[in-house]
């Protein structure tokens, strides 16, 4: 058996079923395994960076690694932000990256790079398989450091992947994990039951229905302030589960949120920072007097440590405050951010994803559906824009029983545009809607805030309006239907006819340039 047939063999074995593609010459040898080893199914992107984050979109979802394909170093380059993303959610994905034959790396072929140096900025694991013989056994590595939570890469010289000599590996078994997490549990009680203001932080693993119910617990046992990361992986949410509230992207209004609290408990998350720095102005958004508390290391120990905080702090069994059920109503007359976020939160179905990469144009939607039915939210976890889309695409292959709901911005969507070609293509059931201001409208709001004019040449960089984008024709050139909306009665109409037929739609909703 060549390397390439023990690595997919390995790969289905554990579970390793998806392989979102985007191969070239140096991979052909594991294109041509996969009619050996039909368990896999590989999904084509036509960019590096959709296949990357369709892999952190289907990791999300299906709880397990996809794969990826990518091409040599540069193929790696092109993909390298949504891997970035996926690493800020830790989602689990093994990284397959091709590189010329051993034999050939020496002689500078015009492709060849530093692989292993670019895989190092977005990788928790990186490996190259020297020969046929160890790549199962690099397989196995990648799947279980994947399954720890990220990108493992594991790099398959061409040689490697023709070569005969190598064997599958068998099921791959993780270590349990055993913590005690008990003095942590005490001294976050404590900080909980001092009296002073105090706030829980959650994030990751925490910000499901397990978690969030035991978070609500101690939020209403001890009174302390319910946050959850500005960018969450996936939440959990609407009528039913227990809302709680994000931390701003705006720093001064995270340090709004955040200045009267003197006690700060940890989930799953990390200490709150300003995604940028800004001159005159705080980086770390705590007060200075903040105590800060880290619950637990391990992310796979939230749940279980937060249940044991809500005991710790006599929280009773029934004390989390769920989300009631409710809808705003469909609306009428001008379509703006405001009414497009009525008119999802009156049409949102139960167990929809949504996948959000709306910026500015997306404000209200998360209030307008905090009532829904119960739903996925997903976030641009890393900041790199160009996620939303793929996402989406993942999302829809891992739990193809499920509406995705895909909130887009204009600017970002131009990123990854190509995801609609591998939904029209796989038949996925992803609604797209662009939130076309016509304008990088979160980088304006950006620029004045350093004072910048906004009728000169800063301005129009981020000008999307010379000309404006035709996405209708976009998506139908890459075999998606679409619909141009300009009022909020036609985009009621398009959002309820798009979330009753299955298969991938696009609603380009054209709203103004501010909020």
């Amino acid at each position: 058996m060549n390397g390439a047939h023990a690595l997919i063999r390995t790969l289905v074995a554990n579970g390793v079923d998806t392989c979102f593609t985007n191969p070239g010459t140096s991979e052909m040898h594991f294109v041509a395994a996969l009619d050996d080893v039909p368990e896999m199914r590989p999904v084509l992107a036509l960019f590096e960076g959709v296949a990357t984050g369709a892999a952190d979109g289907y990791g999300r979802m299906a709880g397990k690694p996809a794969a990826t394909l990518l091409h040599l170093g540069p193929g790696l380059g092109n993909g390298l932000a949504n891997l970035h993303n996926a690493r800020r959610a830790r989602t689990p994905i093994v990284n397959i990256v091709g590189d010329h034959a051993t034999y050939h790396q020496a002689l500078d072929a015009p492709l060849a790079s530093d692989i292993v140096g670019v895989a190092r900025n977005v990788s928790r694991w990186v490996r190259e398989s020297k020969g046929p013989e160890t790549v199962g056994a690099d397989a196995v590595e990648a799947i279980k450091e994947a399954r720890r939570g990220g990108v493992a890469t594991l790099i398959l010289p061409a040689d490697v992947s023709w070569l005969e000599g190598a064997d599958p590996r068998a099921e791959v078994t993780l270590d349990v994990v055993v913590a005690s997490f008990d003095d942590a549990v005490d001294l976050a009680a404590k900080a909980l039951r001092s009296g002073e203001p105090a706030a829980l932080l959650v994030g990751g693993r925490a910000l499901r229905e397990r978690g969030l119910t035991a978070a609500s617990r101690i939020a209403q046992a001890t009174g302390a302030k319910l946050l959850c990361e500005t960018f969450p992986a996936r939440l959990e949410r609407g009528a039913g589960l227990p809302e709680v509230e994000r931390l701003a992207y705006l720093a001064e209004f995270a340090v709004a949120q955040m200045q009267d609290v003197h006690q700060l408990v940890l989930v799953d998350a990390k200490e709150p920072v300003s995604f940028f720095a800004y001159p005159n102005f705080p980086s770390r958004l705590a007060p200075e007097s903040c105590e800060i508390h880290d619950l637990v290391p391990d992310g796979a120990l939230a749940e279980a440590a937060l249940e044991a905080l809500a005991d710790a702090v006599g929280a009773p069994a029934d004390g989390a405050l769920p989300a009631p059920a409710a809808r705003p109503d469909r609306p009428t007359g001008a379509l703006n951010p405001q009414s497009m976020a009525q008119a999802i939160g009156a049409l949102l179905p139960e167990g929809a994803i949504v996948s959000d990469e709306a910026q500015t144009g997306g404000l209200f939607v998360a209030g307008a559906t905090a009532g829904a039915p119960r739903h996925d939210w997903l976030t641009l976890t890393g900041g790199a824009i160009g996620q939303g889309m793929p996402v989406a695409t993942g999302a829809a292959v891992a739990c193809p029983d499920r509406k995705v709901l895909n909130l887009e911005a204009d600017g970002s969507a131009m990123y990854t545009l190509q995801s609609l070609w591998t939904q029209a293509r796989e038949h996925l059931d992803v609604t797209t809607i662009i939130f076309d201001n016509r304008a990088y409208a979160i980088l304006n709001l950006e620029l004045s805030r350093v004072g910048a004019r906004t009728d000169g040449n800063a301005a129009d960089q981020f000008d999307l309006s010379r000309p404006p984008l035709d996405f209708v024709a976009l998506a139908r050139g890459m075999g998606v239907d679409a619909t141009r909306v300009e009022t909020a009665e036609d985009f009621v109409g398009a959002l309820e006819r798009s979330l009753n037929e299955p298969g991938p739609y696009l609603i380009d909703a054209i709203i103004p340039n501010r909020l």
